[in-house]
């Protein structure tokens, strides 16, 4: 991993943090929490919302809302799916896009939309209303502190990854931690607090010594491994945090390249939550990084036929088409790695540079195919525009690409 400044350290934290999803976890004071595990509505609304059927679960959240207005928990899922349902139209759920820094400048698919920025805006203020009620009660109330640090998450993730505003990301990161942390000093079996608590401890654990001495100043320490280890622990949880520490978990591990743990935790999720087209995805990604590149070939496969049936509520073919491109590039099967090339440039609404990318894919593996009149065609759609794939294009329409 390369060096972090303190001001990457934020960043990092708002990003990661975009893995969250709501958890819960019924303690013993004040009135028990509703969760999927004594609310059928509840628990109808999470498999839809890790099913990425994002209007079915937000329906199901504000009915949890109305039936429980004194509850900070259902206000906070309702949150979280608006939040992610907002993300993901955006553009900004693709986990490949946080493999480095380069999307801290990248401009989003679409703008944020104004009446979803003031929903979210308005249940934040409602989660503090709610939660704040209860700690000025009884400040020692370990379901309103996480709660409150939850929110406090949510917040975190809308500014960093919504707003791009790391700075007051990483302020609301660092109090959502504070709140966690001491819901475990007062009840350490309180096992969902550990996500987020584990989540910086990882992240902070990775820096080099200077950042980490820098970030100690401001009382916050860390350790990969028990980082690793506390979401290992709530991913064996079985509570509404299992799945989202298995996705930070699962993030994680493919940095470490301790893939077979990762793609365990993968596949058994893709079967929990078929209809999702980003654990799909992940799915295939993860493979391909593994070496596994034939199995990385047959999910990407999968997935697009898949999407032909209409069978992911919100998929993006475009990605599937590109990851089959690579996983074939490398088991060298150049004619389905140029077709799937092709696909990304069909494909409605895909980037521009995105497009320009897959045309000189496509160009390379026609060479390879020693179909030169296609790759031409190809280079020549690719030069269109600027860019390093306008450049290389233009290279490869006086001399034909070789191989690498």
């Amino acid at each position: 991993m390369e060096p972090y400044s303190v001001s990457r350290l934020s960043r990092s934290a708002a990003v990661v943090l975009l893995l969250l999803a709501l958890t819960a976890l019924a303690a013993a004071q004040a009135p028990k929490p509703v969760t999927p595990a004594n609310n059928e509505t509840a628990k109808r609304a999470f498999d839809h919302f890790y099913n990425m059927e994002y209007d079915k679960a937000i329906k199901e959240f504000e009915s949890l809302v109305k039936d429980h207005p004194d509850d900070p928990f259902p206000n906070n899922y309702l949150l979280s799916a608006v939040l992610f349902k907002e993300l993901y139209r955006v553009g900004a759920m693709n986990s490949e896009a946080y493999a480095s820094d380069n999307f801290l400048d990248a401009r989003a698919k679409r703008p944020l939309d104004p009446a979803v920025q003031t929903r979210f805006k308005e249940l934040i203020a409602r989660s503090e209303t709610l939660t704040q009620q209860r700690l000025q009660k009884n400040p020692n109330d370990v379901d309103a502190l996480y709660a409150h640090g939850v929110a406090r998450a949510m917040n975190s993730t809308y500014m960093g990854m919504g707003e791009k505003k790391w700075l007051a990301a990483v302020r609301s990161a660092l109090a959502a931690r504070r709140d966690h942390d001491r819901v475990l000093e007062l009840d350490p079996t309180y096992v969902d607090a550990k996500m987020v608590v584990g989540i910086h401890n990882y992240i902070i654990g990775s820096l080099n010594w200077a950042a980490r001495t820098a970030v100690a100043i401001i009382g916050v320490g860390g350790s990969k491994q028990k980082g690793l280890n506390y979401l290992r622990e709530v991913a064996k949880s079985d509570t509404v945090a299992t799945t989202d520490a298995k996705i930070s978990l699962a993030l994680f591990l493919r940095r470490e390249q301790k893939y077979a743990e990762a793609l365990e935790l993968v596949r058994g999720m893709t079967q929990q939550f078929p209809r999702s087209y980003l654990l799909a995805q992940e799915y295939g990604d993860l493979l391909n990084a593994a070496g596994h590149g034939h199995d990385a070939v047959v999910q990407y496969q999968t997935i697009l036929a898949n999407c032909k049936k209409n069978y992911y509520p919100l998929p993006e073919p475009e990605h599937a088409a590109w990851g089959l491109g690579v996983s074939a590039r490398g088991q060298r099967q150049y004619q389905v790695a140029a077709e799937a090339y092709d696909q990304v440039t069909t494909i409605p609404g895909v980037e521009r540079d995105f497009v320009d990318r897959a045309n000189l894919a496509a160009g390379e593996m026609y060479d390879l195919l020693q179909k030169r009149d296609l790759a031409i065609k190809r280079y020549q759609a690719a030069a269109v525009n600027n860019g390093d794939s306008a450049n290389e294009a233009r290279r490869y329409l006086k001399q034909p690409f070789h191989g690498e």
